[in-house]
């Protein structure tokens, strides 16, 4: 839910990318085509939203999973504001100066999955470059919130490098979230024009403390395809990822926001995606899904319990 109406607007909510031609969107395969988010419960979460005066990545990012999602009550909501501090040339989030953090936003969060009956949530944010801690504080605060309002629900996290502070990251991951998301986005090869804010080592650092921290919080991240890169720059990142003790994958396809945003370089088949899982699986994975429509919260709650299986599997198979 975008509150401030200027955002709304091209060159306000992207000013970074407006020196950029327009780049043509193309013609999206019949495997990506959804239906347009419609019925009861989707407008009943949308309403919960807004009466919290709660941002969602659903809507900013332009999720296509959104009718789907929240004909399920599954809102992804994001802290800390609607405007972030990097300028990724991949996402529609809206980039510039954020406001002042709202203190009030973790209980607002917390009292929404309290309406919304959740077994599990998914919170995302911005990056807050601006803030000494990069947003910690707030983090530990939400999941916090979310604990004191609803104790039996699992929380996953997805945020964002907090600049490879070690101490930032500590702080959030002694908040005990049970899924700790990161997403690693690309492979190194494309991080210079896909992701020039971050740092790929950085990212991968930031799981393998979460690890360090506290083993029995799962890691997860993700990746987009469609870029440019290769199947074998994947497998790469899949085996950087392993190597960071990292426990779930996700795979999806990049869909291109606007005109002015990086353009889709090809869109990958359902088979290859296939065969991505696949070879994801025989790295070691826990948990693994790549298909075209795959988002980071996408079917978070069943995948959740799959991962938690996979684990008390894991461990049965090693004590025997």
């Amino acid at each position: 839910m975008t509150y401030n109406e200027e955002l709304l607007k091209r060159e306000k909510r992207h000013p970074e990318k407006q020196k950029n031609p327009d780049r043509p969107m193309g013609k999206k395969p019949d495997w990506i085509r959804v239906k347009a988010p419609q019925g009861k419960t989707f407008h009943e979460t949308r309403d919960i939203m807004k009466s919290l005066n709660l941002t969602t990545v659903c809507e900013e990012a332009g999720c296509p999973n959104i009718g789907e999602c929240w004909d399920k009550k599954h809102a992804t909501m994001m802290i800390m504001g609607e405007v972030c501090t990097r300028a990724c040339a991949f996402c529609n989030i809206a980039t510039g100066k954020p406001d002042a953090l709202d203190k009030m936003e973790p209980l607002r969060v917390g009292v929404a999955v309290e309406k919304m009956g959740l077994n599990h949530v998914v919170i995302t944010s911005v990056d807050r470059d601006d803030l000494k801690d990069g947003g910690a504080e707030h983090w530990e605060k939400t999941v916090g919130a979310i604990r004191f309002k609803t104790p039996k629900t699992t929380i996953e996290i997805l945020t964002g490098d907090f600049k490879g502070d070690v101490e930032a990251i500590d702080h959030v991951a002694k908040a005990k979230p049970d899924v700790f998301n990161h997403n690693l986005e690309t492979v190194p090869a494309l991080y210079p024009t896909v992701r020039p804010g971050a740092r790929y080592y950085r990212s991968l650092r930031l799981l393998e403390r979460v690890k360090e921290v506290d083993p029995s919080i799962f890691t997860k991240s993700g990746l987009m395809v469609g870029l440019g890169e290769t199947f074998e720059q994947v497998g790469q990142v899949m085996d950087d990822m392993r190597a960071a003790k990292i426990d779930f994958i996700t795979i999806g396809q990049y869909l291109q926001p606007t005109p002015k945003h990086a353009p889709v370089e090809r869109f990958w088949t359902p088979e290859e995606f296939a065969k991505l899982e696949r070879m994801a699986k025989a790295k070691g994975f826990l948990m693994v899904s790549a298909t075209p429509l795959t988002r980071s919260s996408y079917h978070a709650d069943a995948d959740f319990a799959k991962l938690r299986e996979a684990r008390e599997r894991k461990g049965l198979a090693a004590a025997e």
